[in-house]
């Protein structure tokens, strides 16, 4: 029988098609919500927010306590499901078709979600490369009581497209934002950190000083054989997506519960996840697999520890599939909330010993990517030393200050002279400038020659090259003077990786403490700098951030009181124009597209 309320809402919608029929018009969603559907120059009259990115997906769930553990906090490996979704829906949002999990860079926990809290998630795409795209994922914790925020963490995601078919082109993600041209542009360097990543591994252990680590015997060291976890899951409907493939986010889930029981093995008590290392998906799992989960302590620092996880599937009678493995770092913390000591490990022989080996290693690179990759850039030390291990990330810090620093839409024209522009940049006390000139030199040769460093000083006086300073590579960071001071300097040099982007040539200091400051010079900084290089137009901008070293003798400038940057980058113009058809000389090291130049 048909309700009144039913009949009701058929008589008020047959009213408003009569209605909109009348006046030419088509029911629709929008007379119900006008401010969804209203043109945008109409919203920008408003004063409305005009530009939201299409590939933004939000999910937010309050938790609930069968999403928590014994301590009444959400579980990481519920939350990694929710983010491994979240982000799926963006990554198909802007492929228009099926999409993976491919891989997962490090993700850091800064904070535990309680019961009761809410956990708002948001997901969208920061570049589409040919057939994979970056999925940028930030987590959020509410508290509906204290109407309080926090930052949970953060992660970067690998999406491909899942087409048995075809291969699917991705079309072009066109940044709208100044914050969405930061992520794009910064997206290419973190790529390009993926792909070697395996390479820095393998360089590391080949080093001489993790080779000759030996496993410190202690008397009440645990048996790591003791902390072995090994369970079978069987893939349900419910722990698969629309394409019956299984989420990488509930393979993670399940990881990280045998990875939690190997841990609390270990030290007899209840352990928190804190980070997780980057890892790949090394192939699919469907419906029906058993998934083979093998977790282990690799090793115990002080107040860490390194669980190993494993995935394999198989079904029936055929040999095991490596779905992925991934490395988690747990902690136990006190009432307190401080880390406690943990006790040591003693390793399995021969695979026991790699695996000891290896965590060093992970350890090593890990505190490489979460102190300089993901610290911001006024709180990385200004020196950083520099190694063969490191030089991968603090390239990329170096490249991405640059390109953060050209992003900012709120630079000042202070002075222009002859289609030379002086622009500066006030932000939370540190003063930058960016001067901007053409020059009528291909883009690709202008990077060339103003790569070199050592031809500097045919057209900056101020500076004087001294030499390659050799560092156990064929050329290593380039020792120059300027003024009374003397720097140590990492250049970092980055062609397009797509129509459109900038040449980049980064530079910042570094440290080695083989060259101290040389005799009658000062030890000099450099924050920031750099050229960034348009194809298109042929304009070439140089960036620097101000140290307190450099300030004195660029105020004159800035205060209007001199023009002596025209002189010097008319002279740089020039210097383009003579060099334009040289060839680049023998003794400059190469440009390299997947890991900085040291110079």
């Amino acid at each position: 029988m048909v309700s009144r309320r039913f009949i009701k809402k058929i008589i008020v919608y047959a009213q408003l098609r009569t209605w909109n029929h009348r006046r030419g018009e088509v029911l629709s969603y929008a007379h119900l919500y006008p401010k969804m559907s209203r043109p945008q120059d109409e919203m920008a009259e408003e004063g409305e927010e005009v530009f939201r990115n299409l590939t933004e997906v939000k999910k937010s769930q309050i938790v609930m306590p069968c999403h928590a553990n014994h301590r009444q906090e959400l579980s990481v490996g519920q939350l990694l499901k929710w983010m491994d979704s979240t982000a799926c829906l963006s990554a198909e949002r802007h492929a228009g078709c099926p999409c993976v999990t491919a891989s997962v860079d490090d993700i850091h926990f800064e904070h535990t979600i309680g019961v009761g809290q809410v956990v708002n998630i948001k997901a969208k795409v920061n570049r589409a490369f040919n057939t994979s795209m970056e999925v940028g994922i930030v987590v959020n914790c509410e508290d509906l009581f204290s109407d309080s925020h926090w930052r949970v963490c953060q992660a970067f995601a690998t999406f491909v497209t899942h087409n048995v078919e075809l291969t699917v082109q991705l079309r072009p993600l066109v940044p709208r934002t100044q914050e969405e041209q930061v992520e794009h542009s910064l997206a290419a360097e973190r790529r390009r950190m993926r792909l070697v990543h395996a390479d820095i591994m393998k360089d590391l252990l080949t080093n001489r000083a993790f080779q000759q680590v030996e496993v410190q015997e202690a008397e009440k060291a645990v048996p790591a054989e003791r902390t072995q976890v090994e369970s079978v899951e069987l893939v349900l409907p419910p722990h698969a997506n629309h394409q019956v493939n299984t989420f990488g986010g509930q393979i993670m889930a399940w990881m990280e519960n045998v990875a939690t029981i190997a841990a609390s093995r270990l030290c007899n008590a209840h352990p928190t996840l804190r980070s997780i290392d980057m890892f790949h998906f090394r192939g699919p799992s469907q419906v029906g697999d058993r998934l083979v989960l093998k977790a282990i302590v690799n090793n115990a620092f002080k107040n860490s520890m390194e669980v190993g996880v494993c995935a394999e599937a198989y079904q029936g009678e055929e040999p095991l599939r490596h779905i992925n493995s991934a490395f988690m770092i747990f902690e136990v913390c006190d009432r307190d909330g401080k880390p406690c000591t943990l006790p040591k490990i003693q390793p399995e022989p021969l695979e026991g010993r790699r695996r000891y080996q290896e965590a060093i290693a992970r350890k090593k690179i890990r505190l490489d990517r979460k102190y300089i990759i993901s610290c911001k850039q006024t709180e990385v030390p200004l020196s950083v030393p520099w190694d063969l291990s490191n030089q991968v990330y603090l390239s990329y810090n170096n490249v991405s200050a640059l390109k953060m620093l050209a992003a900012r839409n709120n630079w000042v024209l202070n002075s222009e002279k002859n289609k030379v522009s002086l622009y500066t940049l006030e932000q939370k006390q540190v003063l930058s400038f960016k001067i901007e000139f053409e020059a009528d030199v291909p883009a690709e040769r202008a990077f060339m020659v103003l790569s070199d460093l050592s031809k500097r000083v045919e057209w900056d006086p101020n500076y004087e090259w001294v030499s390659w300073v050799s560092v156990c590579t064929d050329t290593g960071p380039s020792l120059m003077r300027w003024m009374v001071q003397d720097f140590i300097l990492l250049a970092s040099r980055r062609p397009p990786c797509d129509s459109g982007d900038p040449y980049v040539i980064a530079l910042r200091s570094v440290t080695l403490p083989t060259h101290p400051p040389t005799e009658g010079y000062n030890r000099g900084e450099v924050l920031c700098a750099g050229f960034s290089i348009m194809e298109v137009s042929n304009t070439i901008s140089y960036f620097n951030q101000a140290s307190p070293e450099v300030l004195p003798y660029i105020s004159t400038d800035i205060a209007g009181l001199s023009s002596s940057f025209y002189g010097t980058f008319c002279t740089c113009s020039t210097f383009l124009q003579d060099n334009r058809d040289n060839p680049t000389p023998k003794d400059q090291p190469p440009s390299s597209t997947l890991n900085s130049t040291l110079l």
